[in-house]
């Protein structure tokens, strides 16, 4: 049975009695999720089923509303097998933003989370949450959408305007509030954010001026345009060097697993090189195993067309990211690029404190070796043919 026939619905459990008053005033900021859409492995191999052997279970969640063909760094782990044939059955949990992933983690209802490096600083060095960065997916791709035809040119055109954001939970705030401030506008009186959730109703908003700008990642600001927006996108230049979308858990989960956390981490390096080497294999495999993420709306050849922007979008973004990096392993993370983003956060008093950059990330020596090992060759030749998609 092909994954995306095996979809469940579950509630989130907050189990507030785990967590600190302090944890539990700050994920109130965040959205409420009632519940959430699991995207789930295929069935054993017969190999495994003939042998008796259990998956062992993983949950990941991914602060976003549908988990489309922009990352193949966990859908393509899923379909391919890597996980499943690692001993893993995983499921992907979209979750209104990095806050309740984390909040998920805590209350034991998830073992890593997708976060944005601002959540992950601020779990460190404001709520003493130990969360772990495991690897780096991409660099800040974050901007302020405002439609091509309005008078809005510059952020300061913003000035008393509204501005819709995916959540009030969403790492993006943070860099929403910061760009505000460094362009003279105090992002609590000279502005209004409003949660508008994503994809159509957040486009809607738009439409309709609810709200006059949309804070987005930059895959959520394709998909707007390829809805028949076109959009002045507005960004700080200072973001495009420093880490956002980070691979993370917990520091109890990589005491007590590691072998789970480098086997998950490697799926998705795998994964990453696959998507690279042939991105439209990459969207046929998504619309394959996870037809319902497929866009609808237009013909097969234009809905196509659309979801090979985005993917190309984010996989341009990773690349980058990836050079950044010194180019040399899939998912390196470098503590300089995540004590930028905690200053950044100091700076603009969204922080009190410090901690030491490297104390956010995995301390396991040669990680990023580590999740590297596997035949890249194969994968190359693999996603090249593209195979029975």
């Amino acid at each position: 049975m092909p994954p995306d026939q095996k979809v469940s619905i579950r509630p989130i459990v907050c189990q507030k009695r785990l967590l600190s008053l302090r944890l539990r005033l700050w994920l109130r900021r965040a959205a409420s999720v009632v519940t959430s859409l699991a995207l789930v492995a295929g069935a054993l191999p017969l190999s495994a089923r003939a042998a008796g052997e259990a998956l062992k279970p993983v949950t990941i969640t991914v602060g976003t509303q549908v988990i489309n063909v922009g990352y193949p760094w966990l859908t393509l782990p899923i379909a391919l097998g890597y996980w499943r044939d690692a001993g893993y059955d995983v499921k992907l949990i979209p979750v209104a933003g990095s806050l309740v992933g984390v909040q998920q983690m805590l209350a034991g209802s998830a073992d890593f989370a997708q976060v944005n490096a601002t959540a992950l600083v601020q779990a460190n060095t404001v709520n003493n949450v130990p969360l772990r960065g495991l690897m780096e997916t991409s660099p800040i791709d974050w901007g302020v959408g405002v439609p091509k035809n309005s008078g809005i040119q510059d952020i300061k055109d913003l000035k008393g305007k509204k501005i819709g954001i995916f959540s009030l939970g969403t790492g993006g705030l943070a860099l929403l509030k910061g760009y505000l401030h460094n362009n003279g506008l105090n992002p609590d009186t000279d502005v209004q954010i409003i949660a508008t959730g994503g994809g159509a109703p957040a486009l809607d908003a738009l439409k309709n001026n609810r709200v006059q700008a949309l804070m987005f990642w930059g895959q959520a600001l394709v998909g707007f345009e390829n809805a028949g927006m076109p959009l002045r996108i507005l960004r700080d230049p200072s973001w495009s060097t420093m880490p956002d979308f980070t691979f993370a858990t917990l520091q109890k989960t990589v005491d007590g697993n590691p072998a789970m956390v480098e086997a998950i981490s490697r799926g998705s390096a795998m994964a990453t090189l696959f998507a690279e080497t042939n991105p439209d294999c990459a969207r046929r495999i998504q619309w394959k195993y996870f037809p319902s993420t497929k866009p609808t709306g237009a013909d097969e050849s234009t809905l196509a067309k659309w979801d090979l922007a985005l993917l190309k979008f984010q996989l341009k973004s990773m690349r980058e990211g990836y050079e950044l990096r010194g180019g040399k392993w899939i998912g390196a993370m470098d503590p300089a690029g995540y004590g930028q983003v905690q200053d950044f956060l100091f700076q603009e008093k969204l922080i009190k404190r410090k901690v030491s950059p490297e104390s956010m990330l995995i301390s396991t020596p040669g990680f990023a070796e580590a999740i590297n090992r596997f035949d890249h060759d194969a994968i190359i030749a693999a996603a090249k043919a593209c195979k029975g998609f």
